[in-house]
C-alpha cells in the first residue's frame, strides 16, 4: 500500500516518470514510489520563488537522523530512510543527492562540461543508481543506469531553458553558449541570434542522445517486466527531443511534455514489442 501523501507528491511531480512507474509490479512500484517523492521534495524546496533554503536544510537534518534509526515523522524521509536500508543503497549516492541539490542554491552557471559533472552526478545519475538497486540489476549494469539518468536530466535541460532562465540558472556549459556565439539563454537575447540557437540546442541534443545511446546498451540487464516502464519513460524523452529538436524555440512557448494518453500507449505498446517468444515446443516430449 502506497501512502497517500508519497503518491500525491509522485503524480504532481512528473507525468512521465508516474505514468510508466505504474507498469511495474506492485512491490518495485511502491519502492519507486517512496524513492521519487524523496527525490521530488527535496528538489521542490531549492525550485521555489523564493528558494525555500531553510525548509531543505531542515529536510538534510531529517534524513541524516532517519539514516540513524530514528523516526522523524516526515512519512517521505523516514520511508526512504527504510528503503535505503533494505536495499542497501550506497550512502555516498544520497549524498551526492544532496549536494547537487544544494548547489541550486549555491551555483548558479557552470564554465565546461567537466564543471557540470558533479552536480549531473548528484542531480541524475544515481538516480540510475538507486533504480538499479531497488531493481536488483547485476552491478554491471550500473554505468549504463548513470548514463540513463544523466542523459534524462539533459533532456530536462534542454526542456526547462525558459524556467531555469527565470530561476537565474544556466546549465549548460558557457563553453558550450560560446561555441554557438551565444552570450545567454535568455530570450531578449536570443533575439536576432535564432539561428545560433537552434544550432546550439539541437547540438545539446545531439549530446543527450549520444548518452542514451550507452544507456540502452544496458537494456539487456534489464528484466522484461521492468524494462517496459525503464523503456518507456526513455522513450518519451526521446519523442520530448524529438519535438523540440524540429522547432528549438518552441521551449520559450511552452514545456514540452508527453500526455498521459501518449505514455500510457507507450507502456502498453512497449509490452507488445518487449514480449520474449515462447521457446518451441518439442513435439516429440509430447
Amino acid at each position: 500500500m502506497i501512502d497517500e501523501k508519497i503518491y500525491s507528491i509522485f503524480k504532481r511531480g512528473s507525468k512521465t516518470y508516474f505514468y510508466s512507474t505504474l507498469f511495474f509490479p506492485p512491490k518495485v512500484r511502491r519502492d519507486v514510489f517512496i524513492l521519487y517523492s524523496f527525490l521530488r521534495k527535496a528538489d521542490d524546496y531549492v525550485d521555489r520563488i523564493p528558494q525555500d533554503t531553510g525548509g531543505f536544510y531542515d529536510f538534510v537534518e531529517r534524513y541524516r537522523a532517519a539514516s540513524s534509526g530514528e523516526k522523524t515523522g516526515d512519512v517521505v524521509v523516514d520511508s526512504f530512510a527504510e528503503l535505503s536500508a533494505r536495499k542497501a543503497f550506497n550512502k555516498e549516492w544520497t549524498e551526492a543527492f544532496l549536494r547537487s541539490m544544494e548547489m541550486d542554491i549555491t551555483v548558479s552557471s557552470y564554465r565546461t562540461m567537466a564543471d557540470l559533472e558533479e552536480y549531473l552526478l548528484g542531480s541524475s545519475e544515481v538516480v540510475g543508481l538507486f533504480m538499479a538497486s531497488i531493481m536488483g540489476l547485476d552491478t554491471d549494469s550500473y554505468p549504463h543506469a548513470r548514463y540513463m539518468g544523466r542523459a534524462m536530466q539533459y533532456v530536462n535541460f534542454i526542456r526547462d531553458i525558459a524556467e531555469d532562465v527565470e530561476l537565474g540558472r544556466l546549465y549548460f556549459p558557457l563553453t558550450e553558449l560560446e561555441r554557438f556565439d551565444l552570450e545567454s539563454l535568455d530570450l531578449s537575447e536570443i533575439r536576432g541570434r535564432e539561428d545560433n540557437f537552434r544550432s546550439f540546442l539541437r547540438a545539446q541534443i545531439d549530446i543527450y542522445r549520444d548518452w542514451q545511446r550507452r544507456a540502452e546498451e544496458g537494456y539487456s540487464y534489464i528484466p522484461y517486466r521492468y524494462l517496459v516502464p525503464i523503456k518507456t519513460a526513455a522513450d518519451m524523452y526521446l519523442w520530448t527531443s524529438r519535438i523540440i529538436e524540429r522547432d528549438p524555440l518552441i521551449v520559450y512557448r511552452r514545456k514540452v511534455k508527453p500526455s498521459r494518453g501518449r505514455v500510457v500507449s507507450g507502456a502498453l505498446l512497449n509490452m507488445l514489442r518487449l514480449i520474449r517468444p515462447r521457446a518451441p515446443v518439442n513435439e516429440g516430449s509430447i
